[in-house]
């Protein structure tokens, strides 16, 4: 059956497209779909199957590889045609093509500006080329005339590397990032023109490394006034001292984040195709759970597509439909929370799964405090919106300020990364089949409305608002215009509208305004104890529960006084209540917390209860990080790192706090600064050594704290020295690099003549600042290969996560080398070599070592004449080149040595994450 669906020999409408098309004058042909088809062949060439592919074989039985007619990219007013939408629902576009090109996700500023994350580099072939090319953008849109429509626009930033996502912030501002680096970056429109002139750091250490699906994205402002993000087991806030993280469990997300009225995050699984991490705010660890979804919940109800565009192969193609039997590919979600469609929408997760051409609609129905996920139309076998168009693209959903639900729909031919498509698998034969690889650079943005509504045409004008202006729209029936508001207020930092939000906590019969208004009290810093003890009595318990996740920010600042409260819930006849007043206390670290429990789990029968109070009394043993075989790090840096663990939790945490935040000592204050995700810290490692050896007093970049003084340690041993520092610099939240213990000796004999402790501005200066690579710097190697699919291979990528190899295995006379566009002071060069993995299951072997034998570091002022200012042989991936300050302008590192007795077929000599530092000239 399932091959004679896919072998019909009907190519006449296809053929006649085609013809139609072909003989339209080029000079008419100017909309991009027209374009997309002018490229696209009519000749149905057989399927090309690589040497090696056996076809015959059962991975390919029943497979058909028939020439097939391409699929052909339709107009928005076709494609919306081609949409299957319940009774009485609509879609419309409102910004296409050519207008806006691969859209990943939007998001909406105070004024009601959409901002458009324009991914403009995605599988533009079926190899991924040119990915990382810095040729995305944001750009930025209004609906000046009120159609409805979204005509005006700017290009915001533009020459960004796969961005990982856009969130407004502030006024004419977004955070956004490149993909394959750490750093968060701020840009603001200054003067008025709609595109942004001013680039400012705002945090780092954030990203990580892989293919463009597995990093962060989805960077969200949450009601707590967070900012989180998948994939990163943290979150982060902006504060009067700095950007702060904390810890939290782990999302499991790919591309999507979003909250409900009660601030509760729901992720999106990615590949799984599901929800995830959706029972209980992630901040509070993982607890595994049963009935997470109901019977059914992961087939998908799509139209018939008979495409079969899976990257898992016919294994997962419905005989029904010719899409997956499971969802696999979920993608940007959103708990709509407008006021503009019926009241069955409101609080239901919708989200797109774009393999399954699909917007699903999810009930979470909970019992006893757990929540199953249950498909809304799985009753009727169905799904909320699907279409028969093959193109269809959900890739993000979003409540709108007008009080509907929005779609983003990519619109593109290839929806997997080109790691999954590589020559002889089955997906990538069923995108030449179809010749979907030639879909490209086109997009939609759709708005779903109902018969019975009418948008809200009020244009948002938040931006130049005072906050006390602003609280007027923490009440308000849509959802998106409370979260701003909020935002905006906090962001405002004027603490002087407290007293109106306090009488909004306490006085309003609007609860969701309520909360809302708690929590802008919280961000401004303004959240009086006694208020938070009143909530904790409130008659309604959802607002008992936000009392106790606002009292946490009260209680981390040193007022202790709600234990006792915190115990006491524990009993509330609420079942949400006392699973809340449970996490709350786990994460405080609450006295007498587990004997309440267990007496808790006696007299309470929830299973809620039961499920979360029996994982914390009993939690699953958790290994460190360099404990895994897997880890790139030696078994000494094991030991230094374990030792650094014991040396943190038994001296260093009465200061600086369990989780390297700082001690609290009431009143806001902590005892010293933040180590967790301290750019101080991450920097180069002379900081924290010279710290640790001599001390540190007064201010830190003016601002005081309680300790006052960082006792310095220069009698305890050179190993003592790296373990610690190696410990704080890859754990709590950091990321940094270990130290060695001969880097503690070199600067401890450096810094034998310092006197008495640092002072701030004193160890800054004295510390090698990094000087960051630029396009005027000429990065070249002896040999460059390919690193990954779509990756580039250029010698320059050492600089990013990207990396650069050789390629083949090491032998004397490789080299690479830096040229600097003018001569500068250089002090020190460092990388990474990362290893090659042998497996990644628990137990399987080391990583093969791409670390260079022997090496010899150069430097020259015109290139002809070198000196030799290092050379060694290395044991580990963290490779340091350290010398005495030279000027120079050309930096060469050379292989001084072959293999030798190592009879692996692959050693090849690579690096990544290069970091050259400098010091100032005096």
């Amino acid at each position: 059956m399932l091959k004679n669906l896919f072998t019909s020999k009907n190519f006449c409408v296809f053929s006649a497209i085609l013809l139609i098309c072909s003989c339209v004058p080029k000079e008419k042909q100017t909309h991009p779909v027209d374009k997309v088809i002018g490229v696209m062949s009519d000749s149905f060439p057989k399927i090309t199957i690589p040497e090696g592919v056996d076809v015959t074989s059962d991975d390919w039985a029943g497979i058909d590889l028939e020439p097939k007619a391409p699929i052909l990219p339709l107009h928005p007013e076709e494609e919306a045609k081609k949409f299957i939408l319940p009774k009485g629902y609509h879609i419309e576009p409102i910004l296409t093509e050519p207008e806006i090109e691969q859209p990943g996700a939007i998001a909406f500023d105070g004024d009601g500006r959409m901002y458009v994350l324009e991914l403009r580099t995605y599988m533009l072939t079926v190899d991924s080329d040119k990915t990382l090319e810095p040729s995305s953008i944001i750009s930025r849109w209004e609906d000046k005339d009120d159609d409805g429509i979204y005509e005006t626009g700017t290009v915001f930033v533009d020459g960004l590397i796969f961005p990982r996502f856009v969130l407004p912030y502030g006024k004419d501002a977004v955070l956004t990032m490149n993909s394959d680096e750490d750093i968060v970056y701020k840009f603001s429109d200054t003067d008025g023109d709609g595109k942004a002139d001013k680039k400012e750091f705002f945090t780092d250490n954030y990203g990580r490394s892989g293919n463009v699906e597995h990093q962060q994205a989805f960077m969200y402002y949450n009601m707590d006034n967070w900012l989180y993000s998948t994939y990163n087991a943290f979150r982060i806030r902006e504060t009067d001292n700095g950007i702060i993280r904390e810890n939290t469990g782990f999302n499991r997300a790919q591309w999507g984040v979003t909250h409900d009225d009660d601030g509760k995050l729901s992720f999106l699984g990615g590949a799984s195709g599901l929800p995830s991490q959706f029972q209980l705010p992630v901040h509070y660890g993982n607890f595994k759970y049963e009935e997470n979804y109901a019977e059914g919940f992961e087939e998908p109800w799509g139209a018939v597509v008979e495409v079969a565009d899976l990257q898992e192969g016919m294994d997962r193609v419905s005989e029904r439909t010719g899409g997956p039997t499971r969802v696999t590919g979920a993608a940007g979600n959103d708990i709509f929370r407008g006021d503009r469609l019926p009241k069955e929408m409101y609080g239901q997760l919708f989200y797109g799964e774009p393999v399954a051409r699909i917007v699903r609609q999810v009930n979470p129905v909970v019992t006893e405090g757990l929540t199953t996920l249950h498909n809304a139309y799985q009753d009727e076998k169905s799904e909320f919106l699907k279409s028969t168009d093959p193109l269809f693209r959900p890739v993000d959903l979003t409540t709108a300020p007008d009080g509907t639900l929005y779609v983003t729909d990519m619109y593109h031919g290839i929806i997997q990364e080109g790691n999954w498509a590589q020559e002889g698998t089955y997906l990538r034969a069923k995108i030449k089949q179809y010749q979907l690889d030639k879909v490209i650079g086109l997009g939609r943005i759709w708005r779903i409305t109902h018969d019975d509504f009418t948008r809200d045409k009020t244009k948002p004008s938040m931006l130049n608002k005072t906050a006390a202006e602003l609280v007027q729209y923490l009440e308000h029936k849509n959802g998106w215009w409370r979260d701003k508001a909020q935002q905006l207020i906090v962001l405002s930092k004027d603490k002087s509208v407290a007293p109106a939000l306090e009488k909004l906590v306490k006085q309003s019969d609007n609860l969701l305004g309520r909360f809302h208004a708690l929590w802008s009290l919280e961000g401004l810093g303004s959240m009086k104890p006694e208020l938070i003890v009143e909530l904790l009595q409130d008659e309604n318990p959802r607002m008992r529960i936000q009392a106790l996740r606002a009292s946490e920010t009260l209680y981390k600042a040193g007022n202790k006084s709600f234990e006792k409260l915190y115990l006491n819930l524990l009993q509330d006849e609420n079942v949400d209540v006392a699973i809340q007043a449970m996490l709350t206390g786990k994460v405080l670290e609450v006295a007498d917390l587990k004997p309440a429990i267990e007496i808790l789990l006696k007299s309470n029968k929830a299973k809620g209860v039961q499920t979360i109070g029996s994982q914390i009394l009993k939690p699953e043993e958790v290994k460190n990080w360099w404990d895994d075989s897997r880890a790139s790090v030696t078994d000494r840096q094991k030991n230094q790192l374990n030792k650094g663990q014991v040396i943190f939790n038994e001296l260093c945490v009465q200061c600086h706090g369990n989780d390297g935040l700082g001690a609290p000592v009431g009143e806001g204050l902590i005892m010293a600064p933040p180590l967790a995700g301290s750019n101080r810290v991450q920097g180069h490692p002379e900081y924290v050594i010279k710290t640790l050896l001599h001390g540190l007093q007064g201010p830190l970049e003016g601002k005081t704290y309680p300790a006052g003084i960082m006792v310095g340690n220069k009698e305890q041993s050179d190993d003592w020295i790296a373990s610690i520092a190696s410990y704080i610099r890859t754990n709590l939240s950091n990321e940094a690099t270990v130290v060695s213990e001969e880097e503690v000796i070199k600067i401890r004999s450096k810094t034998s003549g310092q006197d008495g402790f640092y002072k701030y501005e004193e160890l800054v200066n004295s510390v090698p600042h990094l000087m960051v690579p630029n396009e005027s710097w000429k990065i070249s190697a002896s040999h460059a290969v390919q690193t990954r699919v779509g990756g580039s291979a250029a010698p320059a990528g050492a600089f990013n996560f990207e990396g650069w190899s050789t390629g083949e295995n090491q032998k004397k006379g490789m080299w690479f080398q830096i040229e600097l566009p003018e001569p500068a002071m250089v002090s020190e060069l460092r990388y990474v070599s990362p290893g090659i993995s042998q497996g990644w299951r628990e137990g399987s072997p080391p990583p093969l070592p791409t670390y260079p034998r022997a090496y010899e570091l150069q430097i020259s002022q015109d290139g002809k004449n070198w000196t030799t200012v290092d050379k060694g042989v290395c044991s580990q991936s963290n490779i340091v080149m350290a010398f005495d300050a030279m000027e120079a302008k050309y930096l060469k590192i050379i292989q001084t040595s072959d293999l030798k007795n190592e009879k692996h077929e692959k050693y090849p000599w690579s690096m990544r994450e290069m970091k050259l530092y400098g010091i100032t000239k005096i």
